[in-house]
C-alpha cells in the first residue's frame, strides 16, 4: 500500500504512468486530496475520476483535527499534503509525495517517500517501459515538476544506463 498526495497523483497522470502503479501498488488518497487532483476538467483530473470510481484508488478520510492544525504550523503545508502525510504516518505506509516542505516534514517525521521521478525509473527497471518511453515520460515530468537539472539530469543517467 502506498499513500499519495496531489502533486505525485496529478504528476503521474499527467505522465499516463498512474494507471500502471495503481495496477501494481494498492494506492489510497484522502478526501482532500481527492478533492484537490479532481477539481479541474483535464485529463488528469478525468484520469484520477476513472481509477477512483473503478476502486483502483482508494480513497480514505483523516479526521485528526489538532494533529493537522500541528501540522499546517510546524511545516506550513497545503491541506492535502497534510492529511496525505497524516495517513502514511498513521498507517505505517510510504508516502508518494513531489511537494519540497512535505518531503522535509517526512525526513522529520521519519515517514518514508518516494516521488514521480522514483516511480518512472522503478518502471524502467522492471522493464515495464523501454528506454525511449521512459526519457519520454522523464522529459514530461521535467516539464510539468519543478525538479532540479540536477535530478533530470540523475535519473536520465540512471535510464540511459550511464
Amino acid at each position: 500500500m502506498i499513500i499519495f498526495d496531489s502533486s505525485t497523483l496529478i504528476l503521474l497522470a499527467k505522465i499516463e504512468l498512474l494507471k500502471e502503479i495503481a495496477r501494481q501498488l494498492e494506492v489510497v488518497i484522502s478526501t482532500e486530496v481527492e478533492r484537490e487532483s479532481t477539481v479541474k476538467d483535464t485529463f488528469d483530473a478525468r484520469l484520477i475520476k476513472k481509477l477512483i470510481e473503478d476502486g483502483k484508488i482508494r480513497v480514505a478520510k483523516v479526521e485528526e483535527e489538532k494533529e493537522k492544525k500541528k501540522l499546517k504550523d510546524d511545516f506550513n503545508i497545503g491541506e492535502g499534503e497534510i492529511s496525505a502525510l497524516l495517513l502514511a504516518k498513521n498507517k505505517n505506509f510510504p508516502l508518494a509525495t513531489d511537494d519540497g516542505p512535505t518531503i522535509k516534514a517526512c525526513k522529520i517525521l521519519d515517514v518514508k517517500f518516494t516521488t514521480a521521478i522514483h516511480f518512472l525509473i522503478r518502471t524502467y527497471e522492471r522493464n515495464i517501459l523501454n528506454k525511449d518511453i521512459a526519457l519520454a515520460k522523464l522529459e514530461k515530468l521535467e516539464k510539468y515538476g519543478r525538479y532540479s537539472s540536477r535530478i533530470i539530469d540523475d535519473a536520465s543517467r540512471r535510464i540511459k544506463g550511464g
